[in-house]
């Protein structure tokens, strides 16, 4: 595409601003993988891209957890098995078409981490003194960082997130205090799903931007 900001020295060129924009529209929450290993060398590049991500106060809540334990693995995808089964009935009339639904990639991924938040959490108040829960906005920003740099690599990343905290967290070995907020599925992938999935499954739509873009008041296009 033509760069419309030509006249912002601090733009990218057209190319770089395309791959930028590619890699949003074509990042997907990835359910089917193959086995295939992950090179080390790549995998550092996502997490440090994570690392990278913003922080309010600076507080850097991250913390990643290679899971190279395959009978620890086998756990977590069973206590995952297990929570989406109490999903299922938690859904009500939509209980059967939920199951239906492939909602993780545990066994088949390359490389399974499990992303937390890092324990002592409440001696940083800058930014949090009212929204303490800013932490868990600076780990999502964390790990999108992870998925946009893995997207454009041309690998897959699943976040699952049908767990209890508290007990990946002492199945994990993290102190008290700490929280885990994702188990993410990363591998290699036959293709990525031309949209999301939970769309193509009718699970659901994406709104369109009239609906999700106010001015002043809230409610008011």
């Amino acid at each position: 595409m033509t760069n419309p900001h030509q006249h912002n020295p601090h733009s990218y060129d057209s190319d770089a601003i395309d791959a930028v924009y590619r890699a949003i529209r074509e990042r997907r929450d990835m359910r089917h993988f193959r086995p295939d290993p992950i090179d080390p060398v790549q995998l550092a590049r996502f997490i440090e891209a994570a690392h990278s991500a913003p922080s309010v106060g600076y507080m850097q809540p991250w913390r990643f957890l290679r899971i190279t334990d395959a009978a620890l693995r086998r756990e977590l995808h069973a206590h995952v098995d297990a929570e989406r089964a109490l999903t299922a009935e938690a859904m009500g009339e939509r209980a059967d078409e939920f199951m239906r639904l492939k909602v993780e990639g545990i066994l088949a991924c390359g490389e399974l981490l499990v992303v937390g938040l890092v324990e002592g959490r409440e001696r940083y108040v800058f930014g949090r003194r009212t929204m303490p829960d800013m932490d868990l906005a600076s780990a999502s920003c964390a790990i999108q960082n992870f998925w946009l740099a893995a997207r454009a690599e041309g690998l897959g990343v699943g976040w699952v997130s049908l767990f209890d905290p508290e007990h990946v967290r002492v199945l994990c070995g993290m102190p008290e205090g700490s929280r885990p907020i994702a188990l993410l599925c990363v591998g290699h992938v036959d293709a990525f799903y031309p949209e999301p999935m939970l769309q193509t499954e009718r699970w659901d739509s994406r709104r369109e931007l009239g609906g999700i873009v106010y001015e002043n008041t809230w409610g008011t296009p």
